[in-house]
């Protein structure tokens, strides 16, 4: 029985090292089409003639791993701005209202929200009002270090606007102004 049993893993091990393994590697043309992350300006009134929510177009479409992070001019004083990331809420007598903002590939839209009539919010929450758009270059979003990412290392405070510029290496030195 032994000498069956040592014939059968014998066997056995010459068919494992008999085999034969043949890779077939694919070469394929990449093409760098990476969005080069870049911040702008854009001073909006929300008002009921626009549905308290204003579109813009991304020119051009921004790919499936990259980002858009909005922040609101909060303060500026001394001449240095201070930038608060969307969603803001605030609070009200009468309820709570908030500044937001979705985005597609092609368009973005920062829009107003409230727990009553948005027609009784004061002009100062509703009238030109300033917001910093930072559009983040990715890859896939979700594994390769984009602000989705799993990667416990290439987590950034986005709620910092100075800490994503310099996480992300943004030049904002001359940021696009429609003022």
């Amino acid at each position: 029985m032994k000498k069956i049993t040592l014939f059968l893993v014998f066997v056995g091990m010459m068919m494992l090292q008999s085999c034969e393994v043949t890779e077939i590697t694919e070469i394929t043309e990449v093409v760098e089409n990476n969005t080069i992350s870049e911040v702008f300006e854009e001073t909006i009134s929300f008002t009921s003639n626009n549905n308290y929510e204003v579109t813009f177009p991304l020119q051009p479409k921004i790919f499936s791993g990259d980002n858009i992070l909005v922040y609101e001019l909060v303060n500026t004083n001394g001449g240095i701005d201070t930038w608060a990331l969307l969603p803001q809420l605030y609070y009200f007598a009468g309820g709570s209202a908030q500044y937001n903002f979705n985005f597609s590939l092609d368009r973005f839209t920062i829009f107003v929200d409230a727990s009553f009539p948005l027609e009784q919010l004061q002009p100062s929450f509703r009238l030109n009002k300033t917001f910093r758009i930072v559009i983040i270059a990715g890859d896939d979003g979700i594994n390769s270090g984009g602000p989705n990412s799993r990667l416990i290392n290439n987590k950034a405070n986005f709620s910092d606007y100075h800490a994503v510029i310099k996480r992300f290496k943004i030049d904002d030195t001359n940021v696009k102004t429609n003022r």
